[in-house]
């Protein structure tokens, strides 16, 4: 009897920790698979990712032409890199959201990238079912003293 309760106990112990995602985990989950896409190289997949509808740079671009900025970068880079800063998601509606973060992206033939550059982006979401599709994107570069401005000191040696 006592084993039957152990056993219970650790079942509804997991079903309580089973618990959704709010709308801010799913959507940075997404970003962070883009990112995965992105970097290893999987155009489709991270395409995917991108609503029919898609806009960006304030209306003047498209998914078509996201795809074929995609690709040229692909094609450049041997490997792409992405550094996430924190991402921050605000519910905008029933299933939309917003989400805003800097991001690190460089490029290069090998392991150590020989280009690189700061954006700050602004991107709108829309709930998909149980997926979340990206509507619209804007970003702009941070110009590299305003980056380092921020950078934390060195410790000094003693």
């Amino acid at each position: 009897m006592k084993r039957h309760l152990v056993i219970l106990f650790l079942l509804l112990s997991l079903a309580a920790c089973d618990k959704p995602l709010t709308i801010e985990q799913q959507v940075i989950f997404t970003i962070r698979e883009m990112e995965a896409r992105i970097e290893d190289g999987e155009r489709r997949a991270f395409m995917e990712f991108i609503a029919e509808d898609f806009t960006a740079r304030e209306g003047r671009m498209n998914r078509d032409q996201v795809r074929a900025m995609v690709v040229f970068q692909l094609n450049r880079y041997e490997r792409l890199q992405a550094q996430l800063f924190p991402i921050a998601v605000i519910e905008t509606g029933e299933g939309t959201a917003e989400a805003n973060f800097r991001a690190l992206v460089t490029g290069g033939p090998n392991w150590i990238p020989d280009s690189g550059q700061v954006y700050d982006f602004e991107t709108s979401w829309r709930q998909d079912g149980s997926d979340w599709t990206l509507v619209s994107a804007d970003w702009e570069p941070v110009p590299l003293d305003e980056v380092i401005d921020k950078l934390p000191l060195p410790a000094s040696d003693p």
